[in-house]
């Protein structure tokens, strides 16, 4: 210390070699060194400190949870895969590392006390457990459909796997009493998996954290979980009678009613023809199938046509069976429908009515080896070069709709020949070979709207609708779209026109948005001959398109071109509709398009929820998003959307 001499504070501050530095009298050099030093020493005892107690345990969770959420995806790929056994023992070791998961993060239970960072450790463990709800649901349900295994045709030995398959179908729903009060356990698991991430604050997780990730997948976790609780908790009634509905104690009897989305209508299509199927404990059985026309001329008493069908159809002055299905909501339009068969000299005592198009015929067709015969004619669902499209819907165009000079007695009934021959081949063979593949195929149908149900039984009717397998146009807090069309032409020119859908939403400074609906039509094929007296089929002719367009009650109309009528802005089902009316030649294009202004304004930081409604009968036209000019999204409309956009 001898070499350090004595500095004048008086001296220094008035240096002119350091002008800038200010020191208070009474501090030395060494002084300032210790301070300095001791400062030092805590930063890295804080951080040696933060590594033992902090990050290496953070670490390790993060390794645990990245290896729970590989093996849940494992378990998820099997069970798409519909191996049942797989998927089972994949979710019980998912379960195990997820245990393991929430040990490790309890060896940093001390955070829960620790102000700003115990709010996400809270979070963490309220997302396991959440997720450990999500999991023991899904266990008892697999464990709950393991004995159907093989009547369902899922991978996996299942409890009926002796006799006859229609042996299995009726032991299967003797059985399903005992297994239904299991959706009990499973609707309160799912409700205590919304409850747990209900108290995870998304806005713990702002938009500049991994680009807002974390914070979408959080409100978009616990939108699903949402809506799983309403799905179970109104499913849960229609699962619970479901062996009734298949005829466990008592045959059932459904109208099941073909529309041909061909000729497009607002539920799917013109109805064509019926059939009577009676269900006796799971078998089904076809009592009876004819044409509509028939059905139609057993009402001796007709009510008015309403305004649509007489400016549009103007040779109807009646509202016949056939075009009753006028609403695009498929309960409002089968109850018009039940209360004219009602009064038919034909009727027969049903229990439902459920409507199927042409996508059903071809994929089942498919899935049977491409090949069914029934009624002396060969199907398949390959693509035949007379109509380019699938030959079982040229085949029943040609024998059902083709004009003759004589009487087609058996055109009446090849639709129902048909899908009895369907059946009948699903059937009788191994459910190994089929059941799976036509399974799943109806589980796609019904959530594409190609499969519908209108159920007398209330309790099921609910659930039916809770699977959105009713075609009911929805009630949603936000945007709505839903384009309805019907062609009221006769052809069946929707087998040939290609639409496609641009939504462009513009918000403006003050918060109100303006949207931009632009309908393409394109018919890129040539006309068929139309001429009654030449007897030849007549597919692709004039479309002649009745358009509404349903958006959130309240949006007012601001500019439209294309139609070639003036646009008529109405009230229905809880929206606001504007209708219109265009017409596409074949080899033709039309443009139609809509501007109008939201009932609702948005705030700068707000987000825009969008649901649309696919139409019923529709297979997948294109659909564009853009906000504020910039493209968003583009997909093919294959069932209803739901999208969160961000103005």
């Amino acid at each position: 210390m001898d070499d350090f001499k004595k500095i004048d504070l008086d001296q220094l501050n008035s240096s002119k070699d350091l002008p800038h530095i200010k020191i208070k009298k009474g501090f030395s050099i060494v002084k300032i060194s210790k301070v300095s030093v001791n400062i030092l020493i805590l930063i890295i005892l804080l951080g040696l400190l933060s590594l033992t107690t902090v990050l290496m345990p953070a670490q390790q969770v993060y390794r645990s949870a990245m290896k729970t959420k590989s093996q849940a995806i494992i378990a998820v790929n099997a069970l798409k895969k519909q191996n049942i056994e797989l998927g089972s023992t994949e979710l019980d070791k998912t379960k195990k590392d997820l245990t393991q998961t929430q040990k490790d993060l309890y060896k940093m239970s001390y955070l829960q006390y620790v102000p700003f960072i115990n709010g996400y450790y809270n979070d963490a463990n309220h997302l396991i457990k959440a997720a450990f709800n999500g999991l023991n649901a899904g266990i008892i349900l697999i464990e709950s459909i393991k004995p159907y295994a093989d009547v369902l045709g899922l991978k996996g030995q299942g409890s009926f796997v002796l006799g006859s398959a229609e042996q299995r179908i009726q032991l299967a729903v003797r059985t399903m009493g005992k297994i239904t009060p299991r959706i009990d356990d499973i609707a309160d698991l799912v409700k205590d998996a919304e409850l747990e991430i209900d108290k995870v604050d998304s806005n713990h997780y702002p938009r500049f954290i991994d680009n807002g990730k974390i914070k979408i997948q959080l409100e978009q976790a616990r939108q699903y979980l949402n809506q799983a609780v309403n799905f179970t908790n109104k499913a849960r009634p229609l699962i619970k009678v479901l062996p009734n509905l298949l005829g466990e104690t008592k045959e059932k009897r459904y109208l099941v009613l073909f529309q041909n989305d061909k000729e497009l209508r607002p539920t799917g299509g013109f109805m064509t023809a019926y059939a009577v199927f009676r269900i006796d404990k799971g078998i089904i059985n076809v009592d009876k199938s004819d044409d509509i026309y028939t059905l139609d001329n057993s009402i001796s008493i007709h009510p008015k046509a309403p305004a649509s069908i007489l400016k549009y159809l103007p040779k109807e002055n009646v509202l016949n069976l056939r075009n009753s299905n006028i609403s695009p909501d498929f309960i409002e339009s089968m109850k018009i429908f039940n209360s004219m068969y009602e009064k038919s000299s034909l009727k027969t005592n049903i229990d439902g009515i459920i409507a199927i198009d042409t996508n059903v015929l071809v994929d089942t067709i498919r899935i049977l080896d491409d090949e069914v015969n029934a009624g002396g004619l060969r199907f398949t669902s390959k693509t035949d070069s007379r109509c380019d499209c699938p030959q079982v819907i040229y085949e029943l165009e040609n024998n059902i709709s083709r004009p003759v000079n004589y009487v087609k007695t058996a055109r009446k009934d090849l639709l129902g020949s048909l899908l009895y021959a369907i059946m009948g081949k699903a059937l009788k063979s191994s459910p190994k070979i089929y059941w799976g593949s036509l399974f799943q195929e109806f589980i796609t149908q019904v959530n594409e709207k190609h499969v519908l149900f209108y159920l007398f039984d209330k309790d099921a009717q609910k659930g039916v609708e809770a699977l959105n397998a009713a075609g009911k146009i929805l009630p949603f807090n936000g945007d709505y779209l839903h384009i309805n069309e019907a062609n009221f032409g006769g052809a069946k020119s929707n087998l040939f026109v290609r639409e496609s859908v641009m939504q462009s939403i513009d918000r403006n400074n003050d918060g109100t948005i303006v949207k931009t609906i632009t309908i393409e039509y394109k018919n890129p094929h040539k006309p068929s001959n139309c001429d009654l007296e030449a007897g030849q089929l007549c597919l692709n002719a004039l479309l002649r398109d009745w358009i509404r367009i349903y958006v959130p009650k309240g949006s007012e109309l601001i500019s439209s071109q294309g139609s070639e009528v003036k646009i008529i802005t109405t009230e229905d089902l809880g929206k606001t509709v504007f209708e219109g009316f265009i017409t596409v030649k074949p080899l033709g294009f039309a443009v139609y398009t809509l501007k109008y202004k939201l009932p609702f304004k948005i705030k700068n930081d707000g987000t825009l929820p969008l649901l649309i409604q696919k139409q019923p009968g529709t297979s997948g036209n294109e659909y564009i998003i853009k906000v504020n000019g910039k493209k968003i999204e583009s997909f093919p409309l294959l069932t209803d959307k739901e999208i969160i956009l961000y103005p």
